[in-house]
Order: C-alpha cells, then sequence, then structure tokens
C-alpha cells in the first residue's frame, strides 16, 4: 500500500477502505506522508466527497490518531458544544460561561480560524497572558475547580485532524461535508463529551451554503456521534449575515464580554438562548426549554455568567483588567467610518464577502502558518432591514494598513448596498 495509490483512487472517484484510510491518517500524521501528498488527497476528497463508511472511518481514525479524554471524573455530564464557523460567530465565548455559571461543566478545546470564518481560539489568544495551551491534566483540574476551560487542541488529542485542519485553510478546501464532519466529530470523541451539541451553521458566512446541504451535514454527524456512543444533537443556524456586529479577533472578544454583561444583539442573543436551552437539557438539567432560556436569562441579569467569564480569563493566565475596562484593549492604527451616500433600506449584507474583507485586513489567515492581527477587522453600526439616513455610519473599518482601507470602505458600502 502506498499513498500515491490512495490518492489516484479518490482521484478517480473511487471508495477508499478501512486500510487505506487508516494509512493515511498513521502516516501524515507520524510524517511519512508529506504535506504536498496529503493536499493531493485531501483535494481529492474535496472534489470527489466521501460516502458515509468512508466518514466514519475517517472520524474514528483521526479521533484515535492521538490520546483520548476521560471526563468521567468530573462527576456530572458533559457537554461539548461546537459550531461548524461563521462570519462573527463568538458564541461559544459567551455561552460557555452561561453554562458553567449554572453548574454545568464546560470543557471544550476549540481550533484556530478556517477560511472566511474567525477561530474561537485566535479571538481567546487576543486576550493578553490568556493560555490556550495546557496540558491534558491542567486542562481538567481547571474544569474541576472553576467549572470551565477553554483551550486550544492539545498537542496530542486528535493530531491527524489538527494537521489536516490547517492544510485544509491553506488550500481552500474548507467547504466539504466529509471534511467538515470528520473534523468536528473526531474532536468531540476524542475530548471525553458525554454529550454533543453542534450548531451547523448555513448561508453566504458558512461553510454550508444552503439549509438542505446544512441538513445533510447535520444528518452525517448525527448519525457518527449516535453510532459511537454520544448523544448528539445538531441546531441550524443562519449565516447570511454577520452574526452580531463585530467582525475580528479583539473586536469579538468585546462584544462577547457587553453580551454577558447583558448587552446582546437580537441575533447574537437568539442563538445563545437556542443553543443554550439545549445543552441544559442534554445535561439533564431540565426538559423544558423556555424554562431553560429564562435560567439562561437570569444568570446574565445577576452578573454570575460574566464573572464566571472573568474567573476562566484569570484561571488561564488571561489578564481580568483588560475585560473589565475593554478600552484597554490595543486598537490599530486606523479606524475609519463607512458613511452612506444616500437613504436606503439594507435588505442583505453578505457575511462571505465581509468576512474576505476581513481576512485581507489581517484578521484570518491565507496560508497555513500565517500570523494574524489582533487588533484589525469590521464593525457594522447596521443590520438587515435597518433604515438607513444619507451621512450616517454604516460600519467602521480597523485597519494598521492605511493602503487597504480605501479597498475596504469601498467594497463595505458595495455590500451593505447590495452593489455586485
Amino acid at each position: 500500500m502506498n499513498i500515491q495509490d490512495i490518492i489516484s483512487k479518490k482521484r478517480d472517484k473511487k471508495e477508499l477502505n478501512k486500510e487505506e484510510i487508516s494509512y493515511f491518517i498513521k502516516n501524515y500524521t507520524n510524517g511519512t506522508i508529506t504535506d504536498y501528498q496529503a493536499a493531493a488527497l485531501v483535494m481529492a476528497i474535496y472534489i470527489n466527497g466521501m460516502n458515509k463508511e468512508e466518514i466514519k472511518n475517517l472520524t474514528l481514525e483521526m479521533a484515535y490518531s492521538g490520546d483520548v479524554l476521560d471526563l468521567s471524573c468530573l462527576g456530572k455530564t458533559v457537554v461539548d458544544k461546537h459550531s461548524t464557523g461563521g462570519v462573527g460567530d463568538k458564541i461559544t465565548i459567551i455561552l460557555a460561561p452561561i453554562i458553567a455559571a449554572l453548574g454545568i461543566p464546560v470543557a471544550k478545546m476549540s481550533g484556530r480560524g478556517l477560511g472566511i470564518t474567525g477561530g474561537t481560539r485566535d479571538k481567546l489568544e487576543s486576550i493578553p497572558g490568556y493560555k490556550t495551551e495546557i496540558s491534558d491534566k491542567e486542562f481538567i483540574q481547571n474544569v474541576k475547580e472553576i467549572g470551565i476551560s477553554l483551550i486550544g487542541q492539545t498537542a496530542n488529542l486528535a493530531p491527524a485532524d489538527k494537521k489536516i485542519y490547517a492544510l485544509r485553510d491553506s488550500i481552500a478546501c474548507t467547504e466539504s461535508i466529509p471534511l467538515i464532519a470528520s473534523s468536528i466529530m473526531s474532536k468531540k470523541i476524542a475530548s471525553g463529551a458525554d454529550k454533543i451539541l453542534i450548531d451547523v451553521t448555513y448561508g453566504s458566512g458558512a461553510f454550508m451554503k444552503t439549509k438542505k446541504d446544512a441538513k445533510r451535514l447535520a444528518n452525517i454527524i448525527t448519525e457518527i456521534g449516535n453510532n459511537v456512543g454520544k448523544e448528539t444533537v445538531c441546531i441550524l443556524t443562519n449565516m447570511n449575515q454577520p452574526l452580531g456586529y463585530a467582525i475580528g479577533n479583539i473586536l469579538e472578544i468585546k462584544e462577547a464580554v457587553n453580551c454577558l454583561k447583558g448587552n446582546m444583539p437580537k441575533d447574537v442573543k437568539d442563538v445563545v438562548l437556542e443553543l443554550g436551552s439545549y445543552m441544559i437539557k442534554l445535561a439533564g438539567e431540565g426538559n423544558n426549554l423556555e424554562k431553560n432560556k429564562q435560567k439562561i436569562i437570569e444568570i446574565i441579569n445577576n452578573g454570575k455568567a460574566y464573572n464566571k467569564f472573568l474567573e476562566l480569563v484569570e484561571k488561564q493566565g488571561g489578564d481580568i483588567s483588560y475585560i473589565k475596562d475593554l478600552n484597554k484593549f490595543k486598537n490599530p492604527k486606523y479606524i475609519v467610518p463607512v458613511i452612506s451616500k444616500k437613504d436606503f433600506i439594507i435588505k442583505s449584507i453578505n457575511a462571505e464577502k465581509i468576512g474576505k474583507l476581513c481576512v485581507y485586513l489581517g484578521a484570518g489567515r491565507i496560508k497555513k502558518g500565517d500570523e494574524i492581527d489582533h487588533s484589525v477587522g469590521i464593525v457594522l453600526n447596521k443590520k438587515v432591514g435597518e433604515n438607513v439616513e444619507k451621512g450616517e455610519v454604516l460600519a467602521y473599518i480597523y485597519s494598521n494598513n492605511e493602503e487597504k482601507i480605501e479597498y475596504c470602505k469601498k467594497n463595505v458600502e458595495n455590500i451593505i448596498l447590495n452593489i455586485e
């Protein structure tokens, strides 16, 4: 068996068997298979797809390519929440401390940004001092002590996925149901949660562009989870416009903190309440979804959710003075408003195009290993359905590169005006 034969087989639209998938994962993880060979196979999978049996085998091989955590020592049902990603998606940063404040343990590993979608790990790392790389032992101990830990994927947890994840981003192979499903579920299986909630996003700002594709992905994810004995629930979320107002790492941290203080945009609130109510149900802490939503509102209003986030940041080495005073975060050199030149009603805001502009500004990665600029991005001032008067601010561009500002201003205006 060799990688060339496996690549040519998938290139020719043939099914890979369990042994071939195992060979690829094992040898790519240990470095025998090179990045360029793996890229060829990943591209073939992206183009030609995989059937359910291939996806299951790929998922399990990646899940068991390294350590598998045992969280039974926490003594409670652990519910893991994951999103397939979207422009402006800062839900984990808001929802995780809410759930932990309700006494439900949150032990979550998050990824970096992929394509136009920002990564929870990148956002957390924009908090000075916050450590996303800690040992498995410290990860579990933090959950025992304060009920929550949010970190990046540890070095030996699904290491095959970690390599393929970074590779996919650099070769434009992000929007693939087999690759998304196997990536998500391999991490969830390896990270030890008892039950899993997946936010499957769809629309211009997500990997799944249509609700139909999102449903297909959700069905595959649910089947994988249930087959390995982990109750899995998928919720579909519309991502046709950016979620909330802020897009960019520090900008989204600021918005998330304000949400935890109760200042939550309606679209963000709707998603937080929907996902949170199901997390509470999966944890066995309440079957009535409406009552669960009320619990979430109460835990925000009494300040316990915000205080739990402070605990989390401090426990993982972050400087909580930045959370207490958001003005301490570093601003880029330029913050430039985009001014409306006419009166109109906003019919759409293409999230994908906004996301690409943020990547262009430096908030995301164009190639594997790129450093990101945590301070840049776009903050919208208006949402779909709102009236705009001539002279009003449509959005603000946050940039450290003066040459990129005019391009972004023109494009943001065109996106909001719905001009191709």
